[in-house]
């Protein structure tokens, strides 16, 4: 099925697939699944046996016999009755505590199976999907099991209990009034049950709604300054309106039909009532029932009416769980776009010689990105890829990190297909400074850490002053113990790009690229900036993605890329002396600027 919001084919999931999923983690706290199980079905059964106790009790108060014959007896029938519900209290306590314990546990491994297999999803998969909406889906997938187990254990299996029990009970004062509790019983689960498989295409809708709601806002939000710098607020605001309508119309729509299936249920119940009075006063006249015959079935059907009348609910819940999961589920079966072969075997680096040999590259098999990249940039080389903007200078290296796989053609590294290699030794191999670092919401010190987890404080603050971010560091409230803010934005691009180049520096990768590393910063901090890259790239093989060309005068080879293809390559010296070369073009317009020569 082919995402609306994407361009993601994701598998076709069953109710069989979501169980899967669910039961992965439920089986690991299989004895308090097992004492919910006993308590409820113990619980319901002292319940059904109650009643019978209630009709002795009318039984015997309807006796034409004295007080002090009558009395004793009823003491006694209200005492079992009391030792019956006590041990209903008890069932049911063991049942609420072992469901606390094993929905709290079970939701915290479904939260992190999700985001375990979440994670090892592609770049393509997260650029083409909300942020906000995968994070609902997370969330969602764990509250919906809570919700099914609920519905599950306390309600369809005390309700599956109370119905075999009445059912036999029954059977043995008058199998006539059995049959007819039963017949009742299937029409209106019957009923239930089409009615609310029919309602499922509502469910399912609303849930996408809700999420395609929450995808939206999130999007706003993340962009806000956009909004702001444009001026677009009322457009947003109606963007978002007639978004939260269409949800209107769909949650409208959904609660009709829950309010079409309350209406037939109440008018079951009130038949079923009618009914079994009716037949049951005939039995009376006949001498067949007694006075507590009319308790026991009204207790019967009280108590069976409203589990039936929760069965709608169980049907709603479990088919809402389901469209709530089913959006997980078809995360988690779809299969990963990048993963690591069978054969797959660690990354040698004993050279980091690189080799792009006859690489074609197209988006969704259609869009030509690369054709047809024949490169060789040897062992300990500093080598500048430039060219102009959709060139494909930025999938050249995201084809390195293997977030993309090539179309055709190969990449090797040391003579290793990168293709063949585990992509956890590949990306450990080569550390990445982008052009605009994305920083967790974390301290300035886990952030440098992330490059080396095992990094020492000393480590992380001698790295931190090699990118000179202990020039701004120093200001901050709790050093380097500040938060950054979400993605990083309390600290600002320039400052940013300093925390991922030291980052870089403490990973110490034998192949390092630079994607603008340098573009957010001034020219004196770029300066300074320089001298930490001249140590970090020291005895490195070295790609830099650059359009500031003053950045890339000390590379060993600088290669230019035009419409995804080698243009052409050389030493800066190489290309500025051939006046016709695109490079040439290039570095005149920023070395003489923007305007144009007076006459």
């Amino acid at each position: 099925m082919k995402s609306k919001k994407s361009n993601i084919i994701y598998p076709e999931v069953h109710i069989a697939d979501v169980f899967f999923f669910l039961w992965q983690v439920m089986r690991k706290y299989w004895i308090s699944l097992f004492l919910i199980i006993s308590g409820v079905i113990a619980a319901s059964t002292f319940e059904i046996i109650v009643p019978i106790y209630y009709k002795q009790f009318f039984d015997i108060l309807s006796l034409e016999q004295g007080k002090e014959i009558i009395a004793p007896q009823l003491f006694s029938t209200i005492f079992v009755i009391l030792i019956l519900s006590g041990c209903a209290w008890v069932c049911w306590r063991i049942g609420e505590f072992a469901t606390s314990y094993f929905q709290a546990k079970t939701m915290a491994g479904l939260r992190q199976q999700a985001y375990d297999h979440l994670t090892y999803h592609s770049y393509s998969f997260f650029a083409n999907n909300f942020t906000g909406a995968l994070v609902q889906r997370i969330g969602r997938y764990a509250r919906a099991f809570e919700r099914i187990t609920d519905r599950i254990t306390w309600d369809l299996l005390a309700l599956t209990v109370r119905i075999v029990g009445i059912t036999i009970i029954t059977w043995t004062i008058r199998p006539a009034l059995s049959i007819l509790i039963i017949s009742w019983t299937i029409l209106y689960l019957t009923v239930n049950y089409f009615y609310s498989v029919w309602r499922l295409k509502y469910s399912i809708k609303m849930a996408e709604a809700d999420s395609y709601t929450t995808a939206t806002l999130s999007d706003a939000i993340a962009n806000q300054n956009n909004i702001d710098v444009f001026w677009r607020h009322k457009e947003e605001s109606g963007r978002f309106k007639k978004v939260t309508e269409d949800q209107a119309k769909i949650m409208l729509s959904n609660w009709n039909t829950n309010a079409g299936l309350d209406a037939i249920q109440a008018a079951l119940i009130v038949l079923i009532e009618f009914f079994i009075f009716y037949f049951a006063i005939h039995y009376w006249e006949q001498g067949i029932v007694t006075l507590g015959t009319f308790v026991l079935i009204q207790l019967y059907i009280i108590g069976l009416g409203s589990r039936l009348w929760g069965f709608s609910r169980i049907i709603r819940d479990f088919y809402e769980s389901y469209a709530d999961t089913k959006e997980m589920v078809e995360i988690m079966k779809l299969p990963y776009e990048i993963k690591d072969t069978p054969l797959a075997k660690p990354l040698d680096m004993s050279s980091s010689e690189i080799i792009f040999k006859d690489v074609i590259f197209s988006f969704n098999n259609t869009r030509q990105v690369l054709k047809k990249i024949n490169l060789k940039i040897n062992s300990g080389e500093k080598v500048a890829i430039v060219g102009p903007s959709g060139a494909g200078k930025t999938t050249f290296i995201r084809l390195m990190l293997r977030f993309y796989d090539l179309t055709s053609g190969k990449i090797t590294i040391n003579g290793q297909d990168i293709h063949c290699v585990t992509l956890e030794s590949l990306r450990k191999n080569i550390s990445l400074v982008p052009q605009d670092p994305l920083l967790f919401h974390r301290t300035i010190m886990e952030n440098i850490r992330y490059g080396k987890p095992s990094a020492t404080d000393k480590e992380v603050i001698l790295a931190s002053r090699l990118a000179h971010c202990e020039e701004f560091v120093k200001d901050l409230p709790y050093k380097y113990e500040t938060h950054v803010g979400d993605r990083g934005i309390k600290l600002s691009g320039g400052e940013r790009q300093r925390v991922a180049i030291a980052r870089a520096i403490l990973k110490n990768s034998p192949i390092l690229i630079l994607d603008e590393a340098t573009s957010s910063l001034d020219s004196h901090s770029e300066g300074l900036i320089q001298n930490a890259l001249d140590v970090l790239m020291k005895d490195k093989t070295v790609i830099v993605i650059a359009h500031r060309l003053s950045t890339i005068r000390k590379m060993n080879r600088i290669v230019v890329i035009k419409n995804g293809s080698v243009f052409e390559e050389g030493t800066h010296e190489e290309l500025i002396r051939k006046n016709s070369s695109l490079y040439a073009k290039f570095w005149n317009i920023q070395a003489g600027g923007f305007l144009p020569k007076k006459p």
